[in-house]
């Protein structure tokens, strides 16, 4: 299909003559010789022959006609790199020529949506979540969002120091904020990844929800002592 255009390419309809060709010079000639004297297009040659379980013959395989290089033979051996030889270009470093130097992109600038997005180290955001983060680094070996970090992090590490592998910072009950003025490190405290999904459980914050799932558990388990008993 074309796909720019949405028109289906037509299929070829091999001829029996053709077919006959085909599988008499496969085995013994070149795919793109074949396909030079049938006035077809290389590609379907070779899907054809497929199709049909051609292969190319040994004496084929072994021949200069297939372009094979054989360690230790001679097919090839006048274009193969000796032992110990080293190509014209080793320790050259490629300079294009013309006026590309002029159009080359200097070490860290930018264009287009880069250049326009850009804002420096330092500046404040608020995430999708409602939380501040500040720009730490302009590294590009990072991922965009892991240039920023959380204010609310910054300001507890500072106050007490890195935080402990497997635990988070969090804000206290009640006293979020995303204005830098007020973000201090007395809203905050440090506790474990587990404590953490313990205290946003939805059956811990809502009592209602909780004693549905324990009847649905109940009812579950009364109906598979029935199943069990009707097998029984």
């Amino acid at each position: 299909m074309t796909k720019s255009r949405n028109i289906i390419a037509p299929r070829r309809t091999w001829t029996d003559q053709e077919l006959a060709t085909l599988r008499k010079l496969y085995p013994h000639q070149r795919t793109a010789d074949i396909a030079a004297l049938l006035g077809i297009d290389l590609q379907l040659v070779y899907r054809r022959a497929s199709m049909l379980g051609l292969r190319k013959s040994e004496a084929f395989a072994a021949s200069d006609k297939s372009g094979r290089i054989f360690k230790g033979g001679k097919l090839g051996q006048t274009t193969q790199f000796a032992p110990g030889q080293k190509p014209w270009n080793t320790g050259t470093h490629y300079v294009a020529g013309g006026r590309s130097a002029e159009t080359r992109f200097k070490k860290g600038e930018m264009s287009g949506a880069a250049q326009h997005n850009y804002v420096p180290i330092g500046t404040l955001r608020i995430s999708k979540d409602g939380y501040l983060e500040r720009k730490m680094t302009d590294d590009q070996s990072l991922y965009p969002a892991r240039r920023w970090t959380f204010v609310h992090r910054i300001v507890w590490a500072q106050a007490h120091g890195p935080i402990p592998a497997g635990y988070m910072v969090v804000f206290r009950k009640g006293h979020f904020t995303n204005n830098v003025e007020l973000l201090t490190a007395d809203r905050l405290e440090c506790i474990s990844r587990a404590d953490n999904a313990r205290r946003n459980s939805l059956w811990r914050n809502d009592p209602e929800m909780m004693k549905l799932h324990q009847l649905k558990g109940a009812i579950t388990r009364q109906v598979n002592r029935l199943k069990e008993t009707q097998h029984a």
